[in-house]
């Protein structure tokens, strides 16, 4: 793995993949956020972190049952998929069609995240795409320069530190198709409900299980506070971690890398250059033995039915893809 160099300049080629999606004139920017949001996300991003620090020393002196376990893998599976495939490769960039079921199920389950509202969550996104690791992107850590001061500086900013920036994306230019569905509306305006969702359900369901307070309570623990604050450094990791660190099999114009100790986590979300390379597909872990379990559930849904039109990954594009690192390789 190498720690990658100097970002790109800016290419004027380089565009979101649902530029349609964006009308031109509109600002980048529609306001700052309320206080109390503010609060909020330091909130639930705090608290996860701080019980996630005492959960060694809890687990030691404590226990930890396999209802816990049980509950922790199920919540975290369901919530990350919600942000994988729903949030980023579903709404985010339209890799497969989804009838509405499915619409609704994936807007919930990536909602019960805590990674913010599922129409803002998309117009982020779409704005890093639109201007990645150049100026504009949201999250990116070459923001304060490639110097050793730089890097650490940005990659705190990638990490979690642009999640506290009071400027708001303006949903109106890079999500207006999520804007016109009255289902996704409602869903990101009942965000308040999914959140005492994802963090009381478990609890709810630990106690009745172990039919006390403290099976309740050790639920909510780790399914719900050390699960969301794991899933958060994860998701996170791939602003941060995979545009510095990786390999870039792959042309993509910016600095995005594959970081394979992330792939099942993130399942396969850090497979990144791939997806940079390539936006759209529904595969991030396009070459052989790259885990790639959000598009195993794509291809599943696709059995079932509920999905069509998956854009699945053209062997010739990648390689051709790969031919033009390479020429990059040599240039350098």
């Amino acid at each position: 793995m190498t720690i990658l160099g100097q970002p790109p300049s800016a290419d004027p080629t380089a565009v979101s993949t649902l530029q349609s999606a964006q009308p031109a004139g509109k600002p980048m920017y529609s306001g700052r956020k309320p206080g109390g949001e503010q609060v909020a996300l330091y909130i639930f991003v705090l608290v996860p972190f701080a019980a996630t620090i005492v959960a060694v020393p809890l687990a030691w002196g404590w226990g930890i049952g396999w209802t816990d376990v049980i509950l922790m893998v199920a919540w975290y599976l369901v919530s990350s998929l919600g942000i994988t495939v729903g949030f980023h490769r579903f709404f985010t960039h339209g890799s497969f069609k989804a009838n509405r079921g499915l619409k609704i199920a994936l807007a919930i389950a990536g909602s019960m995240a805590i990674e913010g509202p599922v129409i803002r969550w998309v117009a982020d996104h779409r704005r890093h795409h639109a201007f990645s690791d150049r100026e504009g992107d949201p999250h990116s850590p070459w923001r304060f320069g490639n110097t050793l001061g730089g890097l650490t500086k940005g990659f705190w900013f990638a990490h979690v530190g642009w999640f506290f920036d009071p400027e708001r994306t303006n949903q109106e230019k890079y999500a207006p198709d999520l804007l016109a569905d009255p289902d996704l509306r409602r869903i990101d305006r009942l965000f308040p409900l999914w959140i005492a969702c994802t963090l009381l359900g478990p609890a709810a369901i630990g106690g009745l299980a172990s039919w006390s307070w403290a099976g309740a309570l050790t639920a909510f623990f780790w399914a719900s506070l050390v699960r969301v604050c794991v899933l958060h450094h994860v998701t996170w990791s791939i602003n941060s971690v995979c545009h510095l660190i990786g390999e870039r099999p792959y042309a993509s114009r910016d600095r995005s890398a594959n970081f394979w100790p992330l792939a099942i986590l993130s399942m396969g979300e850090s497979w990144h250059n791939s997806h940079h390379a390539d936006p759209t597909c529904a595969r991030h872990g396009v070459d052989r033995g790259q885990l790639d379990i959000s598009a195993r559930t794509i291809w599943l849904f696709e059995k079932l039915g509920w999905a069509t039109d998956v854009r699945w990954p053209k062997r010739e594009r990648f390689d051709k893809l790969a031919a033009r690192r390479a020429v990059e390789r040599a240039a350098v």
